[in-house]
């Protein structure tokens, strides 16, 4: 397939999809379940491959994205706060010290910006480690960081324990979707680029990686950066989801259940990353939400054992089964690939029409 074609299969793609969003979010009414998971699914997606680019392309165990997301979402809620709206927000910090806002484009990179910049600054000792010892030293990091932005003497920019909030938030399914795709379509082009290459290589191999003149500890940095980026710009996009932002949601949870999507997926699939985050939402906040009722009757049969926290029992029961059933997940580390949507429609519809052209010329 030529690069203009695969250009136009590519564009009529994402056209077709924004449109297809469009005309859900004027259908269905706003408080919808469905349109509920796109959103957060969207963001899921994006935090997911930033976590795949560094565990499944690059073969850095880390646990640190709940941290990197706090660290964009704080940022963009502290950039964003309308300045009137501050003496009720920091009520009991006269305020707060910032006392001023910028555009949200700007707030979500300048939150990308400090989660890469502290990536950079813990990944000069940090990334000397290997394994489960990387993962328990960011996992520490991402603890650490939730820990000093409850502290109160940080209340006059961070507002303590209290909630951040009076922000922008978005309304349209469309916003997180765009700004999601572009970081992704960022991300695939460097896996695709030498640079992708070069994490591959170290992922395979370091000795060899290095024997090849690989900067070892270059890429492993960039890769955590860049990772580190685009988790904060997904924290942003969360606290616009949320419309509210505490440093307490940010826990260790949040990071194993971002590391359960990208195994679901496949790691090494940026594909799988972004279709197992609609899932896992669409698991997580509606269609295991019934299991949770404890009166649930089924004709006159009441549904002994379900109470409120039940659908995470058979959540984790599923999880376990993907993962015993399908141990390279639901993608393994295959993509979906414009070749491979043109070929199945030219063999779908293309096919027949060529036997019959076949036939007549017998």
């Amino acid at each position: 397939m030529s690069k203009k074609t695969k250009m136009m299969w590519n564009t009529g793609l994402i056209v077709g999809l924004l449109a297809v969003l469009f005309i859900l979010e004027h259908i269905l009414p706003s408080g919808s379940m469905f349109l509920t998971v796109l959103k957060k699914g969207a963001i899921y997606a994006l935090v997911a491959v930033s976590m795949n680019l560094l565990n499944g392309f690059t073969g850095l165990f880390s646990l640190g994205q709940a941290g990197f997301m706090l660290l964009g979402a704080y940022t963009y809620a502290i950039l964003t706060i309308p300045v009137e709206s501050r003496g009720s927000v920091y009520q009991y910090y006269d305020g707060g010290i910032i006392q001023f806002t910028i555009p949200v484009p700007l707030a979500l990179i300048a939150g990308g910006l400090l989660a890469a910049l502290f990536a950079y600054l813990i990944g000069l000792p940090v990334l000397r480690l290997k394994s489960d010892y990387l993962a328990i030293a960011t996992l520490g990091f991402a603890e650490i960081i939730r820990a000093v932005f409850q502290w109160d003497k940080l209340g006059p920019l961070t507002n303590g324990s209290n909630l951040l909030r009076n922000f922008p938030s978005f309304q349209s399914v469309l916003y997180p979707f765009i700004v999601s795709g572009i970081c992704i379509a960022v991300i695939v082009m460097l896996i695709n680029s030498t640079y992708g290459r070069a994490f591959k290589a170290i992922r395979d191999d370091e000795i060899a990686a290095e024997a090849m003149g690989i900067n070892l500890a270059h890429h492993k940095r960039l890769a955590f950066v860049i990772s580190s980026f685009f988790a904060g710009v997904s924290g942003g996009l969360l606290a616009m989801y949320q419309t509210t932002i505490q440093a307490s949601m940010f826990r260790s949870a949040m990071t194993y259940e971002i590391l359960l999507i990208v195994v679901i997926g496949g790691i090494g699939s940026v594909t799988g990353s972004c279709i197992s985050s609609f899932l896992f939402i669409a698991c997580s906040e509606w269609w295991l939400r019934f299991l949770d009722n404890e009166n649930l009757y089924i004709g006159g049969f009441h549904v002994p054992l379900l109470r409120p926290g039940f659908r995470k029992v058979v959540f984790a029961i599923v999880i376990m089964v993907i993962v015993l059933f399908y141990q390279k997940g639901i993608m393994g580390t295959k993509e979906f690939s414009v070749e491979g949507i043109a070929g199945f429609f030219k063999n779908k519809f293309g096919g027949k029409k060529a036997a019959e052209g076949g036939g007549s010329h017998e």
